[in-house]
């Protein structure tokens, strides 16, 4: 192993480079890992976390930046989250809390997918989930989302809306998911900070 060799005061040798408060920082695993990282699989989400997918489709929270890159916006617009994917789809990573720190797929990730195709879903049951503030709804039920998402279908029933339909449609969503093998892109993103 090759060690830097700390030079004089001031020249700058041997000193780790400074970063910006907010800069983004990709931390790639070493070569030798990449093959075992690249087959980590993602755990399923909770059934709650495809309703919220569901929303950031009808708000147009999703938008695509690349061929390989989507920036999905919270609910209530304080955060930006970063999914990427490879080439094939076969891979995807997000910084969202749930995908970065418990490892399962976070909605962001579920609302790219359906995006770009690889999971469908019905345009009438977005339109139905439009504007719905989860991040306020998850915290006033301690993020209980089972009983968040409860809340929510009770209060479109009250305007007449087909709950039942919007709850089979997720189950539906759920089952896809779950027949589906979703791999971790080796890499990972720190999550973001409120804007």
């Amino acid at each position: 192993m090759q060690q830097t060799r700390r030079g004089r005061s001031g020249d700058g040798e041997g000193r780790a480079p400074r970063l910006r408060a907010n800069a983004t920082v990709l931390i790639s695993p070493h070569p030798s890992l990449v093959g075992q990282i690249a087959m980590a699989t993602w755990k399923l989400p909770a059934k709650a976390k495809i309703y919220e997918a569901l929303s950031a489709i009808a708000d147009g929270r999703v938008e695509l930046k690349t061929d390989t890159r989507a920036d999905v916006t919270s609910s209530d617009g304080d955060k930006a989250y970063i999914v990427m994917w490879s080439p094939d789809k076969s891979q995807t990573i997000s910084n969202d809390n749930g995908s970065y720190y418990q490892g399962y797929l976070g909605y962001p990730i579920v609302a790219v997918l359906m995006t770009l195709g690889e999971i469908r879903f019905d345009q009438e049951v977005v339109r139905d989930l439009a504007g719905i503030q989860w991040k306020l709804i998850n915290k006033k039920f301690k993020n209980n989302y089972d009983n968040a998402v409860e809340f929510v279908l009770d209060k479109l029933r009250e305007k007449g809306t087909d709950v039942t339909r919007i709850r089979d449609h997720a189950d539906l969503i759920w089952s896809e998911l779950k027949g589906k093998e979703f791999n971790r892109l080796p890499l990972r993103i720190p999550p973001p900070t409120e804007r």
